[in-house]
């Protein structure tokens, strides 16, 4: 599972609009979970057990423009190795989530910063690989 591309995460107008469009689209995509940030953004996951949109609601004001890529997650296999080779790099360290029992997540701001994440799983369950107690 070296560099496979898991998720993208992106801001949208409506999550409910989003979801509607998408699983019209894509009608064996499910809503995997919803949520609330620690800053308040409604949030929700939809795709299937291996591959997902992050979606993102954030407030903005009509005359301010919102970014619509936040990152991408990618499977590797050591999230850690990824992590020291970035930062001696000189590549700088993004938000650093809680320790969970299933899966080491890192993430990278490039030279541009844009945000990167790197997930490392601990389990081959989708049921554990895809638990949001930490979220």
């Amino acid at each position: 599972m070296k560099g496979e591309v898991e998720h993208t995460n992106i801001n949208v107008a409506n999550l409910d609009e989003t979801v509607q469009f998408l699983t019209t689209a894509l009608p064996h995509f499910e809503v995997r979970h919803r949520g609330v940030s620690i800053a308040g953004v409604p949030w929700l996951h939809i795709g299937t057990d291996k591959t997902y949109l992050a979606l993102n609601q954030p407030p903005r004001k009509v005359s301010e423009p919102s970014p619509r890529l936040n990152h991408v997650g990618f499977v590797v296999d050591d999230a850690d190795a990824v992590r020291s080779r970035c930062i001696d790099a000189g590549y700088k360290e993004g938000m650093v989530p809680d320790p969970h029992p299933h899966r080491i997540r890192v993430y990278i701001f490039d030279h541009e910063g844009l945000e990167w994440e790197f997930v490392e799983y601990h389990s081959g369950d989708s049921n554990e690989r895809n638990d949001y107690s930490d979220s």
